[in-house]
């Protein structure tokens, strides 16, 4: 069985600080790169990016921070890059998602080297059949990507201590919908 890990994103602009800072984010980040650097078992190792360019209604003057939001991950600015604390060049692929349209799953993005590659073939290519998950935000991108991934076929572990959600209801909520899912440690 081959393992790879998902770090979902860990941007400026979702960690303090940022247009769409949560709570613990910058925490999120140093622990990835901590982990990162130990000795982890992971054969492959990808991060996926919000990379909006104009994602129509998903920014909003005035979002209701369910399905529209404040400007963020906007290309060519520093809101859009990783968190200072991670090494970009930890991940062995990147994936983009977002920018003409919402997007919250790592499934919906494409490889930033490669558009035509989605990352359940990219996974699949490499003989990928688990899964660990991680990243920012828990109720978000991290939950959708988590079930995409369980509904792609992989064996899907949530990496809680690697997490940070927006708020605790709705992570609560998230988390009870990717363990009814299946998804392992949720």
């Amino acid at each position: 069985m081959t393992r790879a890990l998902i770090v979902v994103d860990v941007q400026n602009d979702f960690c303090e600080g940022g247009s769409l800072g949560v709570e613990g984010g910058a925490q999120v980040a140093a622990a990835v790169a901590d982990r990162l650097r130990a000795e982890h078992g992971w054969s492959h190792v990808v991060a996926t990016r919000d990379h909006h360019i104009d994602p129509g209604a998903h920014w909003s003057s005035e979002p209701d921070f369910k399905d529209s939001w404040p400007v963020h991950c906007k290309v060519g600015t520093s809101g859009e890059h990783f968190h200072p604390a991670l090494d970009a060049s930890a991940f062995d692929e990147v994936f983009l998602k977002g920018e003409h349209e919402a997007a919250y799953s790592g499934f919906e993005g494409a490889a930033a080297g490669q558009p035509a590659t989605a990352l359940a073939d990219w996974l699949r290519e490499r003989g990928v059949t688990e899964v660990d998950v991680c990243g920012i935000a828990t109720d978000y991108c991290v939950r959708a990507t988590a079930l995409d991934a369980v509904a792609a076929g992989f064996s899907t572990t949530l990496l809680t201590d690697l997490c940070a959600g927006v708020a605790p209801e709705s992570s609560a909520a998230a988390l009870e919908e990717m363990r009814a899912a299946g998804v392992h440690g949720a």
